[in-house]
């Protein structure tokens, strides 16, 4: 297994684990009860694996996913500049 990210925001890691899981991509978050039990401080994060021969789609389809969301953001931040 190969890490593909880390976070300690719960939503980021259920839609990438929801992503991955779509496109027939087998993931693992790690660290997890470490990260309940250390509570509300956020400092540890949790990994998300894949295994190595899905690391690079899983990769693209992460990044691609990611921009995608951010894309319409900067599009409306644009339209409202017109006004």
């Amino acid at each position: 297994m190969r890490e593909l990210t880390r976070s300690n925001d719960p939503i980021r890691l259920s839609f990438l684990t929801s992503l991955l899981s779509e496109a027939g991509i087998e993931s693992v978050i790690l660290d997890s009860h470490t990260s309940i039990v250390q509570g509300s401080l956020n400092m540890l994060e949790q990994r998300l694996m894949v295994a190595e021969q899905d690391l690079s789609r899983a990769t693209r389809l992460m990044r691609d996913a990611e921009a995608a969301i951010l894309q319409p953001v900067s599009a409306a931040e644009d339209a409202g500049d017109e006004d």
